[in-house]
Parts: structure tokens; sequence; C-alpha cells
């Protein structure tokens, strides 16, 4: 394999600097506090929530609702925060980039700054040290495989050491559109949770219209939006196929192709970053590549990096043989 056919790794980010540290300070303890909160409180909402639905308790309101919500904010965090502010997938004219900016901050997964730089530090050090959520952190025993698959998935969400900006995320901080997106994710994040509450009573015409909505389009959404999201951190680097060339352990795991709107085709992701769409072959369903192709059509994204199928053969050509 030549230097221009090996697998893409992104290095330094677009206007990063490697002499620049990994690390950019602590996390404020009422930040942690706030972190804390909205790993644990969707996630019992939503264990309290489902037996208390048996029978009665969710409605098709509920579930349509859930449904929206669920769609619109995985959206913002796979088309808007990962695949055009991390990998550049393609270009956006201003209003659709503040509409992703918005739409991904509704995902209740961090402000826009600290998840870009997090995850261009993920494909800069994938699997080895630096890796802010490799699975593989501990080692490969049983014990340590166990240890490094509760980091990946949701323990390194806890750690109140914050990725370095200024290396990771310069060409953000440049604009001052998304710093005030950012600063204002306490803002969002009230409006995700607050807007289904005050549908599901309007539609309803009810105060437990708008309980029940809360519960469910409300924090068992984003309860189980974090859990995907995180599962393609955890077990995407853990478990499934790997028909292409990258240079960690990422895989493809067709059980959440829908739920993660494709993100779970992981391995291309990794071979190919940039690449606009993830699911590249027969059967692989990447509804953030659609999304992105209706942008297009529109005009409201262009120059949009798709695969091309002489760049996927050398890939699938350099992959290492199956175990």
């Amino acid at each position: 394999m030549t230097t221009a056919d090996a697998p893409a790794r992104d290095a330094d980010p677009p206007g990063g600097g490697a002499h620049l540290a990994l690390l950019g300070g602590r996390r404020p303890l009422a930040a942690q506090i706030g972190v804390l909160a909205f790993v644990i409180v969707p996630l019992l909402a939503l264990v309290l929530a489902v037996p208390y639905a048996w029978g009665w308790g969710l409605s098709w309101v509920d579930v349509g609702l859930a449904a929206f919500w669920y769609t619109v904010t995985c959206l913002g965090a796979t088309v808007g925060y990962h695949r055009y502010f991390t990998h550049r997938s393609f270009k956006a004219k201003r209003p659709l980039r503040i509409a992703l900016a918005v739409a991904g901050s509704m995902a209740v997964q961090g402000p826009i700054l600290h998840w870009v730089a997090d995850h261009r530090r993920h494909h800069a050090f994938s699997d080895a040290e630096g890796d802010p959520h490799s699975p593989w952190r501990y080692g490969t025993s049983p014990v340590a495989v166990a240890r490094g698959f509760w980091h990946a998935h949701v323990g390194w969400v806890l750690d109140r050491d914050l990725t370095n900006q200024r290396r990771f995320a310069k060409d953000l901080l440049a604009d001052p559109a998304l710093c005030r997106v950012h600063r204002q994710f306490g803002l969002w994040t009230a409006v995700t949770l607050a807007a289904p509450a005050v549908m599901g009573g309007l539609i309803t015409w009810s105060w437990w219209g708008a309980v029940t909505a809360f519960v469910w389009a409300g924090l068992a959404r984003v309860a189980l939006l974090h859990h995907v999201t995180w599962s393609v951190n955890s077990v995407c680097h853990m478990i499934g196929d790997r028909p292409f060339a990258a240079r960690d352990r990422s895989a493809n795991f067709w059980p959440l192709a829908v739920l993660s709107m494709g993100e779970s085709w992981h391995n291309l992701h990794h071979a190919d970053p940039t690449s606009a769409r993830h699911g590249v072959k027969p059967g692989q369903i990447d509804i953030s590549a659609r999304l992105i192709w209706i942008f297009e059509k529109l005009g409201w994204a262009y120059d949009v990096r798709w695969p091309a199928p002489e760049r996927i053969a050398r890939l699938t050509a350099g992959a290492a043989p199956a175990a």
C-alpha cells in the first residue's frame, strides 16, 4: 500500500497545533454536577417510566413526540456536531451552520466546542494513548475489557479533564456565533426538555399530557440517545465487521445503524473520516448521509465529500484479513 492509499486518520485538525497540550483545564465543579445530573436523571427516568407505562401512561402522542425529538437531536449530533463541525464532510450556508449547532446542542451531549475537541482528539489517537474513550485502555484481559467498556461507554464522560480547544477546535473558536451557541448550552438543554412538554400539553390540552411528554419525549429520549451515541464509542470499537483498512479497532455494528442514523458503520468512518457517507455498501442504511444529500439538493450544503468508488476499493484492499 502506498502512502497515498494509506487509511486516513485525523492528525491535527483544522487550525490545530501539535505543539499544544492535549488537555486544556478541568471542568468546574458546578458543571461537573450538571454532567452527573444529565447522565443519571434521564437514565433513571427511562428505567422508572418503562414499568410505569405497562398498560397505561404512554400514549401515541408521547411516542410521536419522542420519535420526532429523537430524530431531530440525533441528526443534530450526527450531521452537525460530527460530520460537519468535526470532520468537515461538507460546507454549509450560515443559517444551516447555526441550525446544526443548535440541534446538536439539544442532544445534551455537551457544548459544541467540548464535543468537537474531544472527537478530534479521539481520531488523532484512536485506540492509543491519548484517546479519551478507547475501550482498550486497560488491556485485553476479561477484567480489563470490562473496565474498558465502562470507560468508553460512560466513564470518560465523568472525567473532569477537558480537551484543549485551542489545539483541537481552534477553527470553531474563531467563529463568534458558534462560541455563542457553546455558551448557550444550558438554554438549549432547557429547550430540549421543555419543548416536548409544551407540545404534549397543547396537543392533549392537559397537564397530564405535558407531564408524560416531558418524561418520554424529554428525559427518556435523551437517555436513549445518550446510550446509542456512547455505544458507538464502546461497542463499535469492540464488536463487528472490519472490511476497511483503519489504524484502530473500529468496527461496523449493524444493529445500531438506524438508531444511530448511520454512525455505527464505524469502520469506514475511521478508515475515511471526512467522508459524508459512512454506510457505503449495499443495504447499509445511513440516514445522516441521506439528510446531507437533501441539504445538497436544496443548495444549503455544498462541496460534499462523497466517497469515491476507487477510494472505497483501495480501503477494502488494504484491510487486514479477518481473524
